[in-house]
């Protein structure tokens, strides 16, 4: 069991991979949703992993003011099927915070939830801001969770 932080550069082909398929496999397959996940900020984000006996089981990237809010952010928020139920998307954004929060201490961290996490990002800290909105055929939010 390891988590890990990495930069994209710091990445192999292998681990790349895995990153990849794990977020095809649910956002994309699970949740038939077709959309175009390689959107170019994976190269200047900041990715959150965490793996069993070889496996990926969790993953989010985080990403610096200005690239897709003025705040920091959080994307990306995946568990594997064979991985949930086990409270590793909580550990995750948990993760991801603390890392914005260091990282970025003078920035709130921003969201755009699917609308039916809302309660789970609720639960970390996080504020609903604005109406729900449609994004690649999913309800959305957008939450904000304060600096300290």
């Amino acid at each position: 069991m390891s988590w890990t932080t990495a930069h994209f550069d710091d990445f192999t082909s292998r681990e790349l991979y895995a990153v990849m398929r794990l977020r095809q496999e649910v956002f994309v397959v699970e949740q038939n949703c077709v959309y175009p996940d390689l959107d170019g900020l994976d190269l200047d984000g900041v990715h959150i992993l965490y793996r069993e006996d070889g496996e990926l089981l969790a993953y989010l990237r985080c990403l610096k003011p200005g690239v897709s809010y003025p705040q920091s952010s959080l994307g990306r928020i995946v568990v594997a099927p064979s991985g949930r139920g086990r409270d590793l998307g909580r550990e995750l954004v948990k993760r991801g915070i603390n890392y914005n929060l260091q990282t970025w201490p003078d920035s709130d961290i921003r969201i755009g939830a699917q609308a039916y996490l809302e309660k789970f990002y609720r639960s970390l800290g996080f504020v609903a801001d604005g109406q729900p909105y449609m994004e690649d055929g999913i309800e959305h939010i957008h939450m904000n969770l304060p600096k300290s």
